[in-house]
């Protein structure tokens, strides 16, 4: 026996040992999450964008490399949250930037200290702020936009499949896929930014798209068995999460970027637990619901 046939033989045999695999990640997932909020108060590493801050962007080219630069902020501000990032166009390095939750009074505090460091002239930098309450209302908003776009998802999923187990199984799936990759994206360390809120409303929409895949192909068809229907949704979704993969590797490679990096990480973490989350988890429940169908009808 092969691997291949001994992966097919515990995926059809032991599918329900296989279902502790996504229920022990969701629980390591909530208890990342439980963590995250007991030290920092948050249940994500919140970006600037998103809890407010200010971000001094240096057009001019420096001697310190970013992490002297980080360093050296950081040992004058032991207790402020300080990030250095380069600014990239074309594979060329154009501008570097400073993010830090320095607001008010800090500012000129870190500028002049900056100044200091760097030999800058005033023509040689600009400041961004962005205030606390309107980072935490803009955060807030994105939050009630990700819950709206999951409830319009569960509202249209209903109304498709209208059989409660299997519509239950879709959402539970798109939710744990969104819960364990928010945890591992905290453990990445990554701060969130609104490019990052936007991978994750992606990310509802691709989790339920192969859910969707998986569920009517079960669900609508008749031809077949119900593993080779199972197989055959697998197939095909493998195959789009190879492609997805390969634009987004393409992209990591050619596009140095901050914002379109923190989307792609968030993606392939997406991905890899969707597959787990679809082909494993939905996939069990929905094998359990059609055992339970069969053994009413024999009754």
């Amino acid at each position: 026996m092969n691997i291949i046939s001994k992966l097919k033989h515990i995926y059809e045999h032991h599918y329900k040992k296989l279902l502790l695999i996504p229920i022990i990640m969701v629980v390591l997932a909530f208890l990342q999450i439980g963590l995250q909020v007991v030290n920092t108060g948050d249940f994500v590493n919140k970006g600037i964008s998103l809890k407010g801050g200010s971000t001094i962007t240096i057009s001019k080219p420096l001697l310190l490399t970013e992490s002297e630069l980080e360093a050296a902020l950081k040992s004058e501000f032991p207790t402020a949250d300080i990030t250095v990032r380069t600014i990239s166009s074309a594979g060329k390095t154009v501008a570097m930037a400073i993010d830090s939750d320095a607001q008010g009074d800090e500012v000129p505090a870190l500028v002049s200290s900056l100044t200091k460091l760097t030999s800058l002239n005033q023509e040689d930098y600009s400041v961004e702020i962005v205030g606390s309450s309107l980072g935490e209302s803009f955060f807030k908003q994105t939050a009630i936009a990700m819950l709206i776009a999951f409830l319009l998802m569960a509202i249209v999923v209903s109304l498709y499949f209208q059989k409660l187990i299997p519509v239950a199984a879709v959402l539970l799936a798109a939710f744990s896929d969104i819960v364990v990759t928010l945890a591992i994206f905290n453990l990445t360390g990554i701060k969130l930014g609104t490019s990052g809120v936007a991978a994750f409303l992606m990310l509802i929409g691709y989790s339920v798209d192969t859910d969707i895949l998986l569920t009517s192909r079960v669900l609508k068809r008749q031809d077949g068995s119900l593993m080779e229907r199972i197989y055959g949704a697998i197939t095909t979704g493998l195959t789009m999460t190879a492609a997805t993969f390969a634009a987004i590797l393409t992209t990591l490679l050619l596009v140095n970027n901050e914002t379109v990096k923190q989307i792609m990480i968030i993606l392939v973490i997406g991905l890899i637990i969707d597959s787990i989350m679809t082909w494993i988890q939905n996939a069990a429940i929905l094998r359990l619901y059609f055992e339970r169908k069969e053994k009413k009808v024999k009754a």
